[in-house]
């Protein structure tokens, strides 16, 4: 009698991962047995589809059929070797190992103690149940194909990638089959022509494979296109017909490899088996354009500059401006009566192309410095050029304009730079700019300051007069950038003395002013004066306090504070730019007035504070505090007028964002110099302290300017400020402390400062205070007044921010300054 199988209950539950489990057994023992047999049948198919057969002669066909009955046999008799029929019980032991505690063993097993134990076959059950609840969770286990042992050459590997090669790239079967291998099959060797068209390099269009392209469709190539064609087959098996390349030599056409250019619109056809006919558009190159965009203006230190635009349809390779002398406008007097030389009457210039991006599209100007030339200030014509990569070229209508360049205001210089201009202008004119420089330098005193330049000048007279009747044009050359260099040494100078500093800068602007300059010419001489006059009232403070001076004032006794000064300078600064030049010359006069006849104090707490480093620390904080105020102040008024003009609200905002840039980094300077008083001190700790949270609201304050938002700027300044404020206080209470030590009385800082001056007021005539405090004359209100005036100001903030007119950033910032108070 058969014995029961005791898994018969559980194959149903197991039937379909059982059945794939013994299907990819399968898959390993054919694949294991048949892999030399199928390797074998691959290469033979690969080496057939690309036409192996017809290279081999009837007597090498029969051997390698040979060859390949012999391996056949020998992979049969391989497969037959290793192969083995899988079973049930192998497909059930590869189940079973793919879990834990191998269930399906655990079902087979029958129990072999206890079964008589009630409690014991009760386990057994329970046990059982387990094993037949887990058999539910079989998977199917994937074939094995581990072949690296048996093939150690890869030859398996070989044949499958011949094999995808030629499903990839093998031409099709001929039409005969089998039977037209060992035959010529020329014909169906390929394509039976090629053609790639190749547009010229300057475009950057990629080349085209002409096979590939879409049928019944115009071909637009660009004019110069490099055809390649190649035709195979015998002679006349394709026929070539063109008419784009302008070609009548019929031998031509009938080569099998040609190479042309695209002269023209035409038709290219292929005629034959596979033949194939192209309508081809030639697309001229469009010549390039250029033109100004605006006005030729002058740029900071002498540079002239011109806008304009250029456009070509592949790109500008190339940018001339060619600047030459209108002859028929220049003023012929004095030195320029003469005919000019040759090598004067023009300058090329290149224009400055995008190194890098597109250039179909470019909006530049052209930017240089001429002053140096002999055009400069002269009338020319400004006559700009382009070339594109098909060589052609186009110009703009000539610019004619004055040819800006950098002035020199200072008579002196002036006076050498047009005899320089003479004798650029024609080398005769040398005997005459040495006799007029002789009579300007006769008699130096008080007219030429700077003795080196008039050494240097005596030196450039005494060549004119050697070479004057044979100046070549290397020896004038040489001679004009030595008149060059002496013309700046007058006109800008080495002066390390600021009051002649200051000197030369009013009369600079004195000049400027009377031979009607540009606004920003005067703009910069504006600069130039107010640099050197912060510089002559520093000069003086530290004269006074060096000699110990006692007198502190003007006969009159009156003394001029720095916000007059100022007040002063943007007077002048208005009436130029209102044009009422006889009024500014007028102001110009009292200003040089005002400053001869200041004289220097030094008083109770001066803003110049103690010597020795650590009060010239001091100094250059309460500097800083002073540039800080300002630029708060300019800036609120920027936010109250930034509405009116976007574009100049940007430009202001960057300036202010530099200027805020270069006092934080004065204060880092100051911090890092190790000057400041009051290492060891807690008011010296403290003041530095204040000094880092100053930095910080500097550093806010400068990214919020830098993007445009004034109010948050403000806020940051107003920070800054009252950091600044903390540390001069805590860190002149330290210095007082230091100084009142050295003299044996701490506490009479004070006094120790304020007996040089017994009034007690500072350079420009202003009471001033404690430890660099500036102070006034008198307090600003006293008593109740004080409390009114507090209330008034509160009063007037809510009114302006409540009114819908005013800009929201005000509006906004008035709210804030209410919430603080």
């Amino acid at each position: 009698m058969k014995e029961k199988d005791p898994l018969g209950p559980f194959l149903t539950s197991i039937a379909a991962p059982l059945k794939w489990t013994l299907v990819f057994l399968w898959i390993e023992r054919l694949g294991a047995a048949l892999w030399p047999l199928a390797s074998l049948a691959l290469m033979v198919m690969a080496a057939l589809a690309f036409g192996a057969a017809r290279l081999l002669t009837l007597d090498a066909l029969w051997i390698a059929l040979l060859a390949l009955v012999a391996g056949a046999l020998a992979g049969a008799f391989y497969a037959r070797r290793h192969m083995s029929r899988p079973t049930q019980a192998e497909a059930l032991a590869r189940l079973d190992a793919s879990l834990r505690d191998a269930p399906l063993a655990a079902l087979h097993d029958a129990q072999a103690i206890g079964t008589d134990d009630p409690d014991s076959a009760a386990v057994w059950a329970a046990h059982r149940a387990r094993m037949a609840q887990r058999i539910g969770t079989l998977r199917p286990r994937a074939p094995k194909l581990r072949l690296a042992s048996a093939d150690p050459y890869a030859l398996r590997h070989i044949a499958l990638t011949a094999a995808a090669l030629a499903l990839l790239f093998a031409p099709p079967l001929p039409p005969m089959g089998l039977g037209g291998w060992g035959q010529s099959g020329d014909e169906t060797a390929g394509p039976m022509w090629e053609a790639w068209a190749t547009p010229p390099a300057y475009t950057g269009k990629a080349a085209l494979y002409l096979a590939d392209q879409p049928e019944d469709t115009p071909l637009v190539l660009p004019m110069g296109t490099r055809l390649d064609l190649r035709l195979y087959g015998a002679a006349g098996d394709v026929i070539l017909d063109e008419t784009i390349s302008a070609r009548t030599d019929a031998t031509q056409l009938a080569q099998s490899q040609q190479s042309f250019d695209l002269m023209q619109s035409g038709r290219l056809n292929f005629q034959g088996r596979g033949g194939r006919d192209f309508d081809i558009i030639a697309q001229p190159d469009a010549p390039p354009r250029i033109s100004p965009s605006g006005e030729v203006v002058l740029r900071p230190e002498g540079r002239f500059a011109l806008p304009y635009q250029a456009q070509d349809d592949y790109g500008i390779t190339k940018g001339q401006a060619k600047i030459a002398l209108d002859l028929a406008k220049a003023p012929r007097l004095f030195g320029l009566a003469l005919p000019p030389d040759d090598e004067a009457l023009s300058v090329t210039l290149d224009l400055a192309l995008p190194r890098r991006g597109p250039r179909d599209q470019i909006k530049a100007e052209l930017l240089d410095d001429l002053s140096k030339s002999v055009l400069a200030h002269m009338p020319v014509t400004i006559t700009l050029l382009v070339s594109d990569g098909a060589g052609q070229s186009a110009s703009a209508p000539p610019v004619s304009a004055i040819l800006p360049a950098k002035r020199f205001f200072d008579p002196l210089a002036a006076a050498v730079i047009e005899m320089r201009r003479d004798m650029l202008w024609a080398r005769a004119n040398a005997p005459r700019a040495a006799q007029i420089l002789k009579a300007i330098s006769h008699a130096p005193t008080g007219f030429v300051r700077n003795e080196r330049a008039y050494l240097r000048l005596r030196a450039v007279i005494a060549a004119l007069d050697a070479n004057s009747g044979a100046l070549d044009v290397a020896g004038r050359d040489a001679l004009a950038e030595e008149m060059w260099q002496i013309a700046l040494l007058i006109e800008e100078g080495d002066l390390t003395s600021a009051q002649e500093r200051l000197r030369r800068a009013q009369d600079r602007l004195d000049e400027a002013i009377r031979k009607g300059a540009s606004p920003q010419e005067i703009d910069e001489l504006m600069q130039e004066m107010r640099d050197a006059l912060q510089s002559y009232l520093r000069q003086l403070a530290e004269d006074s306090r060096e000699r110990g001076d006692q007198t502190s004032q003007n006969q009159d006794g009156a003394g001029i504070s720095q916000d007059q000064l100022q007040q002063l300078l943007d007077r002048l600064q208005q009436l130029m730019e209102e044009g009422k030049t006889a009024e500014a010359a007028e102001l110009m006069q009292r200003l040089r007035e005002l400053m001869e006849n200041m004289q220097v104090t030094q008083g109770q707490g001066s803003g110049d504070g103690p010597a020795g480093p650590s009060g010239q620390a001091m100094r250059q904080l309460g500097d800083t505090l002073r540039g800080q105020q300002s630029l708060s102040d300019d800036a609120f008024r920027d936010m109250q007028q930034g509405q009116a003009d976007q574009d100049d609200s940007s430009q202001n905002g960057g300036d202010l964002a530099q200027r805020q840039q270069e006092l934080r980094d004065q204060l880092q300077q100051l911090q890092e110099n190790g000057q400041l008083p009051g290492n060891d001190s807690a008011q010296g700790q403290s003041g530095r302290q204040a000094l880092d949270d100053a930095a910080r609201a500097m550093k806010r304050a400068e990214e919020a300017l830098r993007e445009g938002d004034l109010p948050s700027a403000l806020d940051g300044q107003a920070e800054a400020l009252q950091a600044l404020r903390e540390s001069i206080n805590d860190l002149g209470e330290a210095l007082a402390q230091e100084q009142g030590e050295a003299q044996g009385n701490p506490s009479e800082f004070g006094q120790s400062m304020g007996e040089e001056d017994p009034r007690g007021r500072d350079p420009l005539g202003r009471q001033a205070g404690n430890a660099l405090r500036h102070g006034s004359d008198e307090n600003l209100l006293g008593g109740e007044d004080v409390y009114r005036r507090a209330e008034e100001l509160l009063e007037e903030i809510r009114r302006r921010s409540g009114e819908g007119a005013r800009p929201e950033e005000e509006r906004n910032y008035l709210k804030r300054l209410l919430d603080l108070f």
